[in-house]
């Protein structure tokens, strides 16, 4: 860009993020739409991810109210700059770039841009302008029932409602280091929950499944995510965590039981600690194979007992190698069963996770892919929530 344009697109990006501060979530559509003209567009379309991550909607049209027609994440090349996270560009008629809506490394959605002629040499002001359109649907979104329910296709039942409000983003990540998860049913959730967070050059890592498939269950994983967090960020280790969601269980949900993995992996020495609940042992991918019995070690009794309670648990610890993944998972998935009872298995998770991945997929792409996988196998009618967690450890940068 010239030193004219970048003069043009500070002018641009500044005016929109000033008129969005005294805007409501329903004209950031139009408030779009003015940045895309003034950068030289002829029309544009915020599209976000559906829940489940299968469709792009697209935000009202704020001339005529138009919902829009959904596009496939699958089969379009929307659809692909989504899961790439690469801008992509068609020729037309009319020329259309597809701009990937990213927060951090977490997927939201993509601005679509219609130019005049020919689609740009240059894209770095129309990423730009994503990039910012990106932090304005996060803003908006965080108390906009409009942006929620336009990646909903159906309503959500209590527990699920409860559990993803309590939920992090689906993916983080850091130069090092790199975490992201699933959940299905995304709308019937019942009692798994997962949690990730990166300070101080360690990333924390959760994966809970508390006994039962109703509110109740949904309650006693959200207070298990409460108490780990609380306990975290007051300094609190491993051990800590593990006694406060036991010690909270007992006393305020006490006839609900929590199974857990809760681990922390330093990004500096790709030292991994962690302690299971009597949860599925936790796997160790390395290159395109499991290594066996890595991560395998004596399960503790599940959370709500008291048993943790009564003092400390064994933290275990082993060393990774770059490149490394962690993979944890719920018993939903590797119990899943099909028509003809077929299990989903272990095997069967590994093998199209690493799949995947060796393709080039990045790890959301990868951990979609197979939660769809999971899904189809069991002809989308999971009898039990599913949840699975995939950290990686890139020292230097992402791997993908």
């Amino acid at each position: 860009m010239s030193q004219s344009e970048e003069k043009v697109l500070g002018a641009v990006l500044s005016r929109l993020l000033a008129r969005s501060r005294a805007s409501g979530p329903g004209d950031l559509p139009g408030l779009v739409q003015d940045a895309v003209r003034a950068l030289g567009g002829t029309g544009t379309r915020v599209f976000l991810a559906d829940v489940q991550q299968r469709h792009l909607v697209p935000l009202p049209d704020p001339r005529t109210g138009d919902p829009g027609d959904r596009l496939d994440v699958e089969t379009t090349l929307a659809g692909r700059a989504y899961r790439l996270q690469r801008t992509r560009l068609s020729a037309g008629p009319p020329p259309v770039g597809w701009f990937p809506l990213v927060d951090g490394i977490e997927r939201i959605g993509v601005l679509c841009v219609e130019f005049r002629t020919r689609e740009p040499e240059e894209t770095d002001r129309w990423e730009a302008l994503a990039a910012l359109v990106a932090l304005l649907v996060l803003s908006k979104g965080a108390y906009s029932d409009a942006l929620v329910r336009t990646t909903r296709d159906r309503p959500m039942s209590l527990s699920a409602e409860l559990l993803w409000a309590f939920l992090p983003p689906r993916t983080i990540g850091t130069r090092d280091l790199t975490s992201s998860a699933v959940l299905e049913p995304a709308y019937e959730v019942g009692g798994d929950a997962f949690d990730h967070s990166v300070a101080g050059g360690r990333l924390h890592l959760s994966v809970f499944d508390a006994m039962g498939h109703d509110l109740a269950s949904g309650g006693a994983s959200s207070v298990a995510l409460a108490a780990c967090r609380s306990t975290r960020r007051a300094g609190g280790d491993l051990a800590a965590i593990a006694q406060a969601i036991d010690r909270t269980l007992g006393r305020w949900i006490p006839d609900r039981l929590l199974t857990a993995v809760v681990a922390d992996l330093d990004a500096a020495t790709g030292e991994l600690a962690w302690i299971n609940c009597g949860h599925p042992a936790p796997l160790l991918i390395r290159g395109r194979h499991v290594v066996a019995g890595a991560l395998e070690r004596r399960a503790e009794l599940p959370l709500g007992l008291g048993f943790h309670d009564r003092g400390p648990q064994p933290v275990h610890h082993v060393r990774l190698q770059p490149g490394d993944r962690l993979l944890v998972y719920t018993d939903g998935v590797t119990d899943a069963r099909s028509a003809t009872s077929e299990i989903f298995g272990e095997e069967r998770l590994t093998d199209t996770l690493v799949r995947h991945m060796a393709s080039g997929e990045p790890a959301p792409e990868a951990l979609r892919h197979l939660i769809h996988s999971l899904l189809a196998h069991q002809d989308h009618r999971l009898r039990d929530d599913a949840t699975i967690a995939l950290a990686e450890w890139h020292p230097g940068g992402r791997d993908g």
